[in-house]
């Protein structure tokens, strides 16, 4: 194991594309397994035994969450290309805590539903243990965007 695999540090191939060592993928993998089962023991039966009367936003979740559960398991194969679930499945969760649980927890207005979510939603540190932070800042932050306009010639 050399000082890259050990450090996380991407490791530059011949095209310029950074590659992320064997243990990060299936570190990842991991986080897109729990993602995947999680939402398919939970949401699949909405959708595959939707009843009409469900409420409609809860029927637009369910749909949704049940997409996101199929994308994770595509990131089992394609981790980093699929990195952007994981992204976008901490953001929402981070963004939800902080906006709606925190307020309702400082107000000390939890109901049970509400604390349902709360626990749901925590389960965000695996995600987040999972994501290669330091690919995401070279590859999403500081990387220079894709072009707007055709090349002058």
């Amino acid at each position: 194991m050399n000082v890259d695999q050990v450090l996380d540090t991407p490791r530059p191939l011949g095209d310029g594309v950074a590659e992320l060592p064997l243990w990060r993928l299936n570190l990842m993998r991991v986080g897109y397994a729990v993602m995947g089962v999680g939402l398919a023991v939970v949401r699949w039966p909405d959708v595959i035994f939707y009843d009409r009367s469900m409420p409609l936003f809860e029927g637009v979740v369910a749909v949704l969450l049940t997409a996101m559960s199929l994308l994770a398991f595509l990131g089992l194969r394609y981790p980093v290309r699929l990195l952007p679930i994981l992204l976008f499945e901490s953001l929402w969760k981070l963004i939800w805590l902080s906006v709606v649980a925190l307020p309702a927890v400082v107000a000390g207005d939890v109901d049970a539903a509400t604390r349902e979510v709360i626990v749901s939603c925590s389960l965000v540190v695996i995600i987040l243990a999972v994501i290669p932070w330091r690919y995401v800042w070279q590859h999403y932050v500081t990387a220079q965007g894709d072009r707007w306009r055709e090349a002058a010639a």
